[in-house]
């Protein structure tokens, strides 16, 4: 296939270009290059002869047609978004415009282009969505794809949005979509403003390791790498009009993430004191879900596919990787929010 990705730069996004590019698909990689990309993400497969780049945002029209007039896609994975809940909060603007506006946008580019191809039976347009829209569950249960929509932030707002406007589209003018929503995702390349290259990167550097509240919030761990693979298993063999659930199947405490995190440090980077007293509790975010599971039975039964790194096995990949590449996260210290408290609005 010659698959357009959105948001090929960020962190989900980069994982899918290699992974597609390493199973010799064609790739066009179309970055609006934010504060959250990294072209360092994609440079194993930059001089690949099936990899293009286009700089260019989502919420440009005319970029956007002429990036399928050029390239002539037979498929897009719709990757590009504000994926970051604490700085919804503090400006949600930006997520209504690149989420949103931006989604929108790009369901237009693509029926033009759809219809301008003569509605070809194996164009797809896959939109990669968040658990997040569901809201927040008790302490039993799981969403499943059927789970009545119920975002409780901005961000997880403007995703539900977004996967409304993409079942619009296939249900009033016929595109061919495909909706995948996700748990949590973790691994190499994870932008460091999210819960785990924070713990790491305060722990390394001695400074507190903030939790939010209790630490009581729940959350279902996916690697990025098994997350990729299961975005091309859905794209390549998901039912046309269907919503598949991705899930790690990897429940966790934010306590005990971060306390595995520590012991993980604690023998590969040993320190004077253990990691772990670092902990620090912080005012809890506004909102905070407090929990969130996934059913995969779907994906499982049709489509065969189910995680397959545990999370203690993930995180040891993950903590090695930020270990062995200082390099690229030293880089992104400087950017805009890196470092400080996000979200903490009345």
């Amino acid at each position: 296939m010659k698959i357009l990705i959105t948001g090929g730069a960020g962190f989900i996004g980069s994982a899918v270009v290699r992974l597609a590019i390493s199973q010799g698909h064609q790739v066009v990689n179309l970055d609006a290059l934010t504060y959250a990309a990294c072209l360092e993400n994609v440079a194993t497969v930059a001089d690949n002869p099936n990899y293009t780049f286009v700089h260019a945002d989502i919420c440009d029209r005319d970029a956007l047609e002429s990036t399928f007039s050029e390239h002539k896609p037979n498929a897009v994975m719709h990757l590009a978004a504000e994926s970051h809940v604490d700085r919804s909060i503090d400006g949600p603007g930006a997520f209504i415009r690149t989420n949103v506006t931006g989604t929108y946008t790009l369901l237009e580019a693509a029926r033009s282009y759809w219809t301008k191809q003569g509605k070809p039976d194996g164009f797809r347009f896959h939109h990669i969505s968040t658990d997040e829209v569901y809201g927040s569950l008790g302490a039993d249960g799981a969403f499943t794809e059927n789970t009545p929509y119920a975002p409780n932030s901005p961000y997880s707002a403007s995703k539900a949005a977004s996967d409304h406007l993409v079942r619009a589209w296939a249900e009033t003018y016929g595109l061919p979509t495909l909706i995948t929503n996700c748990s949590n995702n973790y691994g190499p390349f994870h932008f460091p403003e999210k819960l785990i290259p924070v713990v790491i990167l305060n722990a390394l550097s001695g400074k507190d390791i903030p939790i939010y509240g209790a630490g009581e919030n729940v959350r279902d761990w996916l690697y990025v790498e098994d997350h990729a693979d299961a975005l091309l298993t859905v794209l390549a063999h998901g039912r046309i009009g269907r919503t598949y659930n991705i899930g790690g199947e990897n429940e966790a405490r934010n306590i005990d993430l971060v306390r595995m995190i520590c012991t993980i440090l604690d023998r590969l980077r040993p320190n004077k004191t253990p990691y772990a007293e670092q902990i620090t509790f912080v005012k809890d975010r506004p909102g905070h879900d407090l929990r969130y599971a996934i059913d995969p039975t779907r994906i499982r039964t049709e489509l065969g596919w189910r995680p397959s790194v545990t999370l203690e096995e993930g995180l040891e990949k993950t903590v090695q990787w930020y270990l062995d590449n200082p390099d690229w996260w030293q880089a992104l210290q400087k950017r805009d929010g890196v470092g400080t408290r996000l979200g903490a609005a009345e």
